[in-house]
């Protein structure tokens, strides 16, 4: 059409021509290129890729029109007026700018037709103010029907285009609107030639120099070109741009920031895709949730940094044991979880003995060394359940289990589960309850000399009776404390309480109250100690704290510390169930106990089994030997403390010398009861 167009009016050079027509084809291509990246594009970015696509529009617009002006040979001298020519250039900016902004600022379907009408004005507009730069050297007249329709053909194609632009598939939409533009930019130019007639009155000085006017419409179409290609290069850096911040963006949101694992978001969108190709295929997969068992005490004791650290070492070692068919990913906090493909349980087993030796091997930071342990819960699809939902909360309450139960670190799915950890939930949360309602009770239970029967003191034991269940073992609730945390508060009332009713006792005995590792751990423990002597202005010397030697062996060096600084208020400490567990000469020495706890285990078989007897002794000979008095627990017969007796032990405490019992059941007048040797309570 266009070349058809060109032989109306007069004489065109067909190469200038089809140069024209390139730059228009592809100028049109690249404005509507950029023209996307504005119109996704908000506040001062979008004006910015705004002007870009007006600068690239009126440059392709403009170096089309000049070019095809050179091509058109009238028979007479021509010039151009160059204060037109560069005003006909800034037209066709400025319009396509308006129009492009129009186009794009509000959601109306008349928008961008609105938009795209006023580019074919701006294209109109252009093309007549540089005909009014051609300068020629004869009479010119107008055929004002093809003038008009030029103008026409212009608006409508123009407006066609740019609702095109708008709207409809993308890859489909640049392609047509790119050709409706150029269709706009070639009907108006050759039809409004043809609307141009002119009588040469001169034929000196006509353009006979071919090759120069060939120069000048290179070096124009060069121009444009390098103009077009400016902005189409920015478009291209900024989609290379946008196309990295998006795989970083992504990086980020499917990635966890400080070990690079897969995250919450990763995982999901594994395990589902996992389970739907299990569905598919009949295969299984095994769903692995891993919680690490000392993160918290880590972090309170050796500070975020070091478990920051404990949280790469374990994601790193994790992320080298993984073969196909394997994933592993942090789910926030110490939570990890893993999947694998369960074809057989001997590879399933070796899956979790490689998670298991990356979790309990230790990990050295700095001069101290950490061992994190984890406790592992499994659950398979289908045999466990048959939603992604189901699955891991069974995966969750088989690491629940896990965690209860610390003998063992693997604990598989089993349907009975559901009942016990609702039923463990439920308690906890009626313990947190029965806390702030002042449910719980204090027992005491007496210790005396074992020479003399008199009453040294008293070891205050926690009771909870249960609204509906009756009294629950400490064996049951304290472990359930320590879970949830809230052993803390439960070790701070039960330190107050005791102190503050000991105040008042005459004589005036010791109290004695267990520590758990938990409390242990907090860094705060001899201030909180230090804080409840003020406030029930009990001394110090009358209250001893009781810990095993497994709460010492998890960080021997800090819990010193802690220790020295308890004994430096006053408080005594006490070696509770030594004989069991860690129990060594290393902590007897490195420690300093004011008492050592002989466990109820050896007396129960001292009358029958001369080993138990023998440890007796030696515990009794070690304590006289390091000046620190022992305490033997579990005490039921008259025999039993006979024995004790014979033997020079110190104290005693159990059943056969008295029962824990409240507070009120052991007061006499308002005296301490004594409670003889060899007198059962």
């Amino acid at each position: 059409m266009m070349l058809v167009m060109a032989c109306i009016g007069g004489k065109h050079n067909i190469w200038l021509v089809l140069l024209a027509a390139f730059v228009c084809v592809s100028g049109s291509w690249a404005i509507f290129r950029l023209f996307q990246r504005a119109a996704n594009t908000t506040g001062p970015e979008k004006i910015g890729w705004h002007f870009l696509t007006a600068t690239a529009a009126g440059s392709a617009i403009w170096c089309t029109h000049f070019i095809a002006m050179l091509a058109y040979d009238p028979g007479a001298p021509v010039a151009f007026d160059a204060v037109l020519t560069i005003v006909s250039l800034l037209v066709a900016i400025g319009g396509a700018l308006v129009s492009f902004v129009m186009a794009t600022s509000g959601s109306s379907w008349l928008t961008p037709i609105t938009g795209g009408s006023l580019l074919g004005v701006s294209i109109a507009a252009m093309h007549y103010t540089g005909m009014f730069a051609y300068r020629v050297q004869g009479i010119v007249d107008w055929d004002m029907t093809y003038l008009v329709a030029s103008i026409v053909l212009s608006v409508v194609f123009s407006a066609v285009s740019m609702h095109l632009a708008v709207n409809g598939k993308f890859n489909r939409r640049l392609a047509a609107a790119s050709g409706v533009l150029a269709l706009a930019i070639v009907s108006l130019h050759f039809t409004g030639m043809t609307a141009f007639k002119i009588t040469p009155l001169s034929t000196a000085g006509a353009f006979t120099d071919h090759a120069a006017l060939q120069a000048m419409a290179l070096a124009i179409a060069l121009v444009g070109m390098i103009v077009v290609g400016t902005g189409l290069v920015s478009y291209l850096i900024d989609d290379r741009t946008r196309a990295d911040s998006y795989q970083r963006l992504r990086q980020m949101a499917m990635n966890d920031s400080l070990t690079g694992l897969p995250n919450r978001v990763s995982f999901n969108d594994r395990l589902d895709r996992e389970i739907r190709a299990a569905g598919n295929t009949g295969k299984r997969i095994a769903l692995v949730c891993i919680d690490l068992d000392r993160f918290k005490e880590i972090n309170d004791v050796r500070g975020h940094s070091s478990g920051d650290e404990v949280l790469r070492t374990l994601a790193l070692r994790m992320s080298d044991l993984l073969r196909d068919g394997e994933f592993v990913a942090r789910l926030g906090g110490d939570e990890f979880a893993a999947i694998h493909h369960a074809h057989s349980a001997e590879a399933l087993n070796g899956f979790l003995a490689r998670i298991e030796t990356a979790m309990f091997k230790p990990i050295r930071i700095g001069d101290f060394e950490v061992t994190p342990g984890a406790s592992i819960g499994v659950a398979l699809y289908p045999d466990d359940a048959d939603t992604k939902e189901m699955l891991i909360n069974n995966a969750d309450l088989a690491m629940y289990r896990a965690k209860a139960d610390r003998t063992k670190a693997v604990c598989f799915y089993e349907q009975g589960m559901d009942e016990t950890v609702r039923a463990r939930r439920t308690l906890a949360g009626e313990l947190r309850e029965a806390l702030d309602n002042n449910e719980l009770d204090l027992h005491y239970q007496v210790q005396t000399a074992v020479s003399t029967g008199e009453v040294r003191g008293y070891e205050v034991l926690l009771r909870w009776k249960h609204p509906k269940h009756g009294f629950i073992p400490p064996s049951e609730f304290i472990p359930l404390a320590e879970e949830t945390g809230l052993i803390l508060q439960l070790g701070e009332w039960v330190l107050r309480t005791a102190c503050a009713a000991a105040t008042s006792w005459t004589p005036a005995y010791k109290i004695a109250v267990n520590l758990s590792p938990v409390q242990l751990s907090h860094a705060d423990l001899p201030k909180l100690i230090h804080e409840i002597l003020l406030e029930t202005q009990l001394p110090a010397s009358r209250l001893e704290l009781e810990l095993t030697e497994s709460t010492i062996i998890a960080d021997k060096v800090r819990t010193l510390h802690i220790l020295r600084q308890i004994k430096q208020l006053g408080v005594t400490i006490a070696l509770d169930d030594f004989g069991t567990g860690y129990s060594s000469l290393e902590t007897l020495r490195s420690f300093p106990f004011d008492t050592i706890k002989l466990d109820r285990s050896f007396m129960s078989e001292v009358e029958t089994s001369p080993q138990a007897k023998a440890i007796i002794r030696a515990v009794l000979a070690l304590g006289k030997s390091l000046s620190i008095p022992v305490l033997a627990e579990g005490i039921e017969t008259q025999s039993q403390l006979s024995l004790l007796d014979a033997e020079g032990c110190d104290a005693a405490q159990g059943f056969y010398l008295g029962r824990p019992a409240p507070l009120d059941q052991i007061m006499i007048s308002g005296q301490i009861s004594r409670i003889e040797a060899g007198i059962a309570a």
